[in-house]
């Protein structure tokens, strides 16, 4: 029973992440990444598809706070968080996309591989625009 499980798990993850499947990238990355990173984080899912470190069809990339001139730091999650990695990426361009707490969602369909941005990311830019749009407590005291 246990080598059927390991079988179906394996045919199961040698399909996932096939890279001649269309890569698309939602317009809301495209508006808040800049394309150097976009096509490093292709990169980087194409070594770990090599390297067999993919184990879900949905990962998460998070950005980290923190950078060099020439390089920006990030992770990946997989499984709800129980399987992440760190990783660096080369990158000189500008780094005002850092420091929103921006992820991104990497979706593995059958005839794509899509990527997003979390559905946290824009439920808290609608939250801030929805706060935006009401008086501050200054602006309603008489």
């Amino acid at each position: 029973m246990y080598e059927l499980i390991k079988i179906q798990m394996k045919s199961r993850l040698s399909g996932m992440y096939e890279m001649t499947k269309k890569l698309r990238v939602g317009d809301d990355v495209k508006a808040l990444i800049p394309q150097a990173v976009i096509a490093g984080l292709w990169d980087r899912l194409k070594a770990m598809r090599k390297e067999k470190l993919l184990i879900d069809s949905t990962m998460a990339v998070m950005f980290s706070d923190d950078y060099e001139d020439d390089k920006i730091f990030f992770m990946t999650l997989q499984k709800s968080g129980s399987f992440n990695n760190e990783y660096e990426m080369a990158y000189d361009g500008p780094k005002n996309f850092l420091g929103h707490g921006t992820i991104v969602i990497i979706k593995d369909r059958p005839k794509t591989i899509q990527m997003s941005i979390s559905a946290a990311n824009k439920q808290a830019d609608e939250d801030s625009e929805d706060n935006a749009d009401k008086p501050s407590d200054s602006e309603t005291t008489d």
